[in-house]
């Protein structure tokens, strides 16, 4: 057996044939911008035995989670609960409320804006996609200005939705959804709009009724520390409205018959019994801890990881202090340094992983997640092997960042009700 990995092998006669072994001494670092780690109560959860999903237990059980996810999502409105990867959500958001040919606004942010746009165009959509020019658009949020102009020139109303990326987890960059949501109405535009918050919720601040979305998709691997396989999408009464009318094919994702079998707790199709366990747990998490808690607790460690960038001199993806993104932190090589093989020599050294660089970025970059199930020392643990393995590739640093870290960490005590929700 040849070893390709610190827990991978592969036959020289079979390569094909490959043998897990995901058991090294001590704990993986897993520092990707999701799937996060899962805590270890929400990993018991899930190891429930798995019940009738026609029975009354898990009617209270879906009544449970439907109400946790409104509070978490900040709406009063419906919350739809899917067995599907946030792929399903973008194309659920879109489905529900849009006709053959219907012409949709796209902001183009980074790699998932693009994959979104492509969704969209697949299903007989026409996106247009705007942005900031070049490499320049990946390292800046949403522009709201573009977006006003955009729809001030649509006379006569034919975007029917526009669609941005909150959390752009490709760049690390948060972009403004409230404002965007005034640039709209400043157009005395009808458009619908439709934010991707797979990354933002539940680690960075949103709130779906406050800043007028309409439709909020979002997943379970991010913030709210699940396993990939729920997705979920919020509603507003315009967007149900929408959906009335609205003739793009829909079976597994329709609204209708969601809304009304939610009611009693109950699903059209058959849930993911086991991860709503989960999801129930970890929305116990995270409202006994309370959501203001929980997005401080993130700005924080974004704050302490950039500190630790800045000192060895590297830039960060994200261009613009004021939208960095409490979820994760890009890390851009050195002209001429493989991001990608940095990772590689992190991953195989010191069992942390890291996130790549994506799309327009890929090799340039890698990313640093810090959210959900994570803390001050295990975020200086994984900065300590970006440091010895940026060292061991080559890079010239500026200085420690590792110390850098301490140092912030140090002078900025997390208050103890911010330690409850690990």
């Amino acid at each position: 057996m040849q070893k390709i990995g610190p827990s991978l092998y592969t036959d020289k006669d079979a390569p094909y044939m490959l043998t897990l072994d995901f058991h090294p001494t001590g704990r993986h670092f897993l520092q990707i911008p999701g799937p996060s780690p899962v805590p270890d109560r929400v990993l018991r959860a899930m190891s429930l035995p798995t019940i009738d999903h026609r029975g009354p237990e898990f009617a209270a059980l879906g009544l449970k989670v439907l109400a946790d996810m409104k509070q978490i999502f900040q709406t009063r409105h419906p919350v739809m609960i899917y067995a599907a990867s946030g792929t399903g959500a973008w194309e659920a958001a879109l489905a529900n409320t849009l006709s053959p040919g219907d012409q949709v606004l796209m902001y183009e942010s980074g790699h998932f804006a693009t994959l979104w746009q492509k969704l969209a165009t697949r299903l007989g959509l026409k996106t247009e996609f705007i942005g900031l020019p070049g490499a320049e658009g990946w390292r800046r949020g949403v522009q709201p200005q573009m977006i006003e102009e955009r729809l001030k020139a649509d006379t006569q109303h034919a975007i029917k939705a526009v669609c941005v990326v909150h959390n752009e987890t490709s760049t690390g960059v948060t972009s403004n959804i409230a404002a965007v949501r005034k640039a709209i109405d400043a157009a005395k535009h009808p458009a619908l709009l439709m934010v991707d918050t797979i990354s933002g919720l539940a680690s960075a601040e949103y709130r779906h009724d406050d800043w007028g979305v309409d439709v909020s998709v979002s997943g379970s691997q991010k913030g709210l520390m699940l396993p990939p396989g729920i997705s979920f999408n919020a509603l507003s009464p315009k967007a149900i409205e929408a959906s009335k009318t609205a003739r793009l094919p829909k079976a597994f994702w329709a609204w209708d018959e969601m809304i009304e079998m939610n009611k009693t707790g109950y699903w059209p199709s058959t849930p993911n019994t086991n991860l709503l366990y989960g999801l129930s747990e970890a929305c116990d998490m995270l409202l006994s801890q309370g959501l203001d808690a929980v997005f401080a607790r993130h700005v924080r460690w974004g704050e302490g990881v950039r500190a630790a960038v800045k000192a060895w001199g590297l830039e960060i993806q994200c261009a613009d202090a004021a939208v960095y993104s409490p979820v994760l932190t890009g890390v851009m090589m050195p002209d001429g340094v493989d991001a990608d093989a940095v990772r590689k020599l992190i991953y195989e050294r010191f069992d942390c992983s890291l996130g790549t660089g994506l799309g327009k970025v890929k090799g340039k970059m890698f990313r640093i997640g810090h959210l959900g199930d994570c803390n001050d020392l295990t975020l200086m643990a994984a900065l300590s092997g970006c440091e010895m393995g940026l060292k061991l590739s080559g890079v010239k640093l500026a200085g420690s960042g590792v110390l850098a870290a301490m140092d912030y960490f140090a002078a900025h005590p997390v208050p103890m009700q911010l330690q409850k929700a690990a």
